[in-house]
């Protein structure tokens, strides 16, 4: 089982990066923020999840075991694939989710590319068993729904959803309120 690589970046793919690791290069699949932080020629480490299929050898790849422990529940819930739960990971940050799960927020997760109202109720339901008596902080259940908001509102200016989530984990975080957070992303955005 490889659960951990340290290597350069040898080539970015569209969903994908090439990891030479001691003249061994691995395919390693990962989620849109680390695809946009990875550069070629680069040395990085990856916590990994080998998924195994009949006929399939496939790796993904995260920033940190935190994320690779939500991507095994993820992919432990029916109906949910390695590359959904990939999107989903893509679309929004551990705290999101887990604050969504603990909430019954499916609108999170129904904003995600493979998941819809009923999968996403799925997900929620047999997630939350993973997070009983675990409580979403406050401010991190604020801060998931002030993001939801600049994300619904630069959409709604013409933004694609992928720009959006990237911009906004771009921005400071010190940016507080809705208002304060789209004027960021949009000064990002309009660069």
């Amino acid at each position: 089982m490889i659960s951990f690589l340290k290597g350069k970046v040898q080539y970015i793919g569209s969903n994908f990066l090439e990891v030479n690791v001691n003249d061994l290069g691995y395919k390693v699949f990962v989620t849109e923020d680390f695809l946009h932080k990875a550069k070629v020629g680069k040395e990085i480490e990856i916590f990994t999840h080998q998924h195994v299929r009949e006929d399939a050898l496939d790796l993904f790849g995260f920033d940190n075991r935190e994320q690779m422990e939500l991507f095994e529940k993820l992919i432990g819930v029916s109906g949910i694939g390695p590359k959904t739960a990939l999107n989903v990971l893509s679309a929004a940050t551990i705290e999101e989710i887990e604050t969504a799960v603990i909430h019954d927020d499916v609108s999170v997760l129904t904003k995600v590319s493979g998941i819809g109202a009923k999968t996403a109720e799925r997900l929620v339901l047999e997630l939350k068993n993973k997070y009983k008596g675990k409580t979403a902080p406050s401010a991190k259940g604020s801060s998931g729904s002030e993001d939801a908001d600049v994300i619904d509102a630069l959409i709604g200016l013409g933004y694609g959803p992928d720009d959006a989530r990237t911009a906004l984990r771009q921005i400071d975080k010190d940016q507080k309120g809705v208002d304060e957070k789209l004027k960021a992303c949009l000064k990002l955005l309009g660069k």
